[in-house]
């Protein structure tokens, strides 16, 4: 078992204050977005470190990058999903709790029946299990299960997941282009209650979601959430794209 306590990474914090003008209304849709230049003089950091805050944003549809024009805040459309992939590193550090993760099982093998069916994939190759712990302070914030299907991304197999948790390595090296999401509730059974930390048969809220690069499967994970303490908000327009 390893336990990981770290402050949130540079990018990740350039990330976030971005994010929030732009959730804020700071920076309207279609508004140009500081230059690498202009942002890399206002943080203090590298042009690498803007850029990979950058690039996150636009992976999540929260700026467009246009070559030689810069980057701009995207417009509502449609076809957005209204749950988007929560990063819970940064999820957690934008509350003002402090966060940390312990890794309880991490484990290659090759796919079974069980694994292709959650992928959602011929049975071939190997897959990365992962069940991963996440705390907001000292009380347990949600229990990650997670199958990565190394035929697509197989730099999982040795990446050793110190610093950041499998779901924020995904988010900002693994390049996803759709997902689906389950939303139930469920019971917590005696393992899963010691993991959260509440009594034998309490209320969770569960979600599971597969993600997809292109055709091929990039990772199932089940996140299970203590219902008391979790509630699912999205704020989004009549035919338009969520404001998370």
């Amino acid at each position: 078992m390893r336990d990981r306590s770290a402050e949130l990474p540079r990018y990740l914090e350039i990330q976030r204050d971005l994010q929030q003008k732009i959730a804020s209304g700071e920076w309207a849709p279609g508004s140009r977005v500081p230059s690498e230049h202009e942002l890399q003089a206002q943080y203090s950091c590298s042009r690498m470190t803007v850029n990979k805050a950058l690039s996150a944003l636009a992976r999540a549809g929260l700026v467009i990058r246009k070559r030689r024009s810069g980057s701009f805040v995207a417009s509502p459309r449609s076809e957005q999903t209204i749950l988007n992939i929560h990063d819970i590193q940064a999820e957690i550090a934008a509350s003002g709790k402090a966060y940390r993760f312990e890794i309880l099982l991490r484990t290659k093998r090759a796919m079974s029946e069980e694994d292709a069916a959650r992928l959602a994939v011929r049975k071939t190759g190997a897959v990365l299990a992962m069940v991963v712990r996440h705390f907001a302070g000292d009380i347990p914030f949600v229990v990650e299960e997670r199958l990565l299907n190394l035929n697509v991304v197989p730099d999982a197999e040795i990446e050793p997941f110190r610093d950041s948790p499998p779901g924020t390595w995904l988010l900002n090296v693994v390049p996803w282009t759709n997902a689906e999401h389950s939303i139930y509730a469920d019971i917590a059974t005696g393992h899963m209650a010691s993991l959260l930390d509440v009594e034998k048969k309490a209320a969770c809220l569960v979600i599971e979601r597969r993600t997809w690069q292109g055709a091929n499967t990039i990772t199932w994970v089940r996140l299970s959430y203590p219902g008391e303490r979790h509630r699912l908000t999205s704020h989004f327009w009549p035919g338009g794209a969520p404001a998370i």
